[in-house]
Order: C-alpha cells, then structure tokens, then sequence
C-alpha cells in the first residue's frame, strides 16, 4: 500500500492547522488525526448542491452562497445544475486552501474556479451571510463537520439559534439553506423549526450509494 505524503499545511485563523495529504492519485485533507475530507469521497458534498438547487427560487439566474471551498466538489455540482446567469459565491476563510485549488487540487476543481459564474472570497462566509439582506437562493454550508464544530469553534455561531435567524433573513423568499454534517443532530433539526424553517432532512451516502451515510438539512424559508 502506498504511503500518504504530506503536500502542504495551512494555520486555520484562530484554529489548528490543515494538512493536504496524497496517495498515489488521491488527495485528502486532515486536521490532526481526523480526514476532513478525500477526493475519493465525494458524493455527499455534490448532493448539497443538487438538493439545494432542486427547491431553490431563482429560475436559471440564481444567486448562491457556499460557506467552504474543500476540494470543489459542491462548486462543481452547483455549476452543473444552474444556468448562465447563476451567481456562486464561495466564500473560504484559509488562503491556502484556494491556492491548493489552483495548485496540487487543480484537476478536481478542472477550471470550476474561471467559470465567470463563480465568485471566491477570502473572508469569513458568517459575515456575508450577516450583510446578504435577503439576497440568496441558496446557502450552502460545509464549513465543519457539522453543527458541532470541529475546525473552528467560531463555527458554532453558524448553527446556534442566532446564527439560523441570520440565515434565514439572507435568503429570499423560498430560498433554502441547505446544511451538511457527518452525523444527525436531533437539536439542531428542531432549532431550524423553531427559527422559522420548513425543515426536511436527507440521509445521503459518500459515493454512489455506498460509503458513510451522511445528513443535510434543507431548510426551507417560507415563501
């Protein structure tokens, strides 16, 4: 079996540190001994887009927020759905996680990053989320591990009670936030509701129907 060898490491700011790690043709990112996720795993991360855009408003000119970069495979899945006059705006708060998207990543992400319809900012998404005043179709978070914050405790203000409220005035109406996580998370379900959401949860797997069964949450603002 081939050994993993490390690529790059990258400071999360006010967290830990990144690790990009391959072996062989496959890519994967580690914090301490957790994998954030691996270019061989990928099916739950396009299913947040897929689902999203399934009951989002918007038409073919939708506007979409996605809180965390990863490997693409949310990006790519979300070009694929909409139309030309889509906005996507990726927000990702370490830098060097964009530059292994043009760097050592750039066959995952196979141009995604140029197409015009996309938008990458390096900043914090809670705080575009903060100033969007309702103007989102969708807001698609893959930021941790979950609800429960792993990489970055200031996560945690994404998912708690004021962080859903927030959401919810950035989208339009009908719009959908569309959350993912590793595992359920029965409070966070019932805090959505309680927020205002029409709240439908969807148990996806890693690849093709097989792998790890994973949560997204698409929570539905009333139109």
């Amino acid at each position: 079996m081939l050994a993993r060898t490390l690529i790059d490491t990258a400071q999360i700011p006010g967290g830990d540190t990144l690790r990009l790690m391959q072996r062989g043709h496959e890519y994967s990112i580690m914090l301490g001994s957790n994998e954030l996720m691996n270019s061989r795993v990928k099916g739950s991360e396009e299913a947040l887009a897929t689902l999203a855009a399934a009951r989002m408003p918007g038409g073919q000119s939708p506007r979409i927020l996605i809180g965390g970069l990863g490997m693409g495979f949310t990006l790519r899945a979300a070009l694929d759905v909409v139309g030309p006059g889509a906005v996507i705006v990726v927000a990702e708060v370490v830098p060097a996680v964009i530059e292994w998207a043009r760097g050592p990543l750039a066959e995952l992400f196979a141009g995604s990053l140029d197409d015009p319809r996309v938008d990458v900012r390096l900043t914090d998404v809670g705080s575009l989320i903060a100033q969007a005043g309702g103007q989102y179709d969708a807001i698609l978070l893959d930021v941790d591990n979950g609800p429960d914050g792993l990489t970055l405790n200031s996560n945690d203000r994404l998912y708690n009670r004021s962080g859903v409220r927030t959401a919810l005035a950035a989208l339009q109406p009908g719009g959908i936030l569309a959350v993912w996580s590793v595992s359920p998370h029965a409070v966070f379900a019932q805090r959505l509701e309680n927020a205002g959401f029409e709240v439908e949860e969807q148990v996806v797997r890693t690849n093709a129907g097989r792998g790890a069964r994973h949560i997204i949450w698409l929570a539905k603002k009333p139109a």
